[in-house]
């Protein structure tokens, strides 16, 4: 049986709210402020990702692409799952 401590589970936490405030910043630097990205998609960006920058730049991009091509305004998880599908290849 595994357990995982609660700083383990604050520190998973951290993780994402740090990718979250990235990938705001990156945006709010591209001149777009508001949120793009819905909670499910960019939780599934981190887990892909594993925190890695340039995994969620990459991510982050074909999900964009996945988004638009589709009509979206805002990146969902299933535009979300289209970019790990393409980046990955899973």
């Amino acid at each position: 049986m595994l357990t995982v401590g609660a700083d383990a589970v604050r520190g998973e936490t951290r993780l994402l709210a740090g990718e979250t405030s990235y990938v705001a910043h990156h945006l709010k630097i591209a001149g777009r402020p508001d949120q793009l990205f819905t909670e499910d998609a960019l939780t599934l960006i981190h887990t892909t990702s594993r925190g890695y920058p340039r995994a969620v730049n990459n991510l982050s991009l074909q999900a964009l692409v996945a988004a638009f091509a589709t009509g979206k305004n805002l990146v969902d998880e299933a535009a979300a799952r289209a970019s790990v599908s393409e980046v990955v290849g899973e």
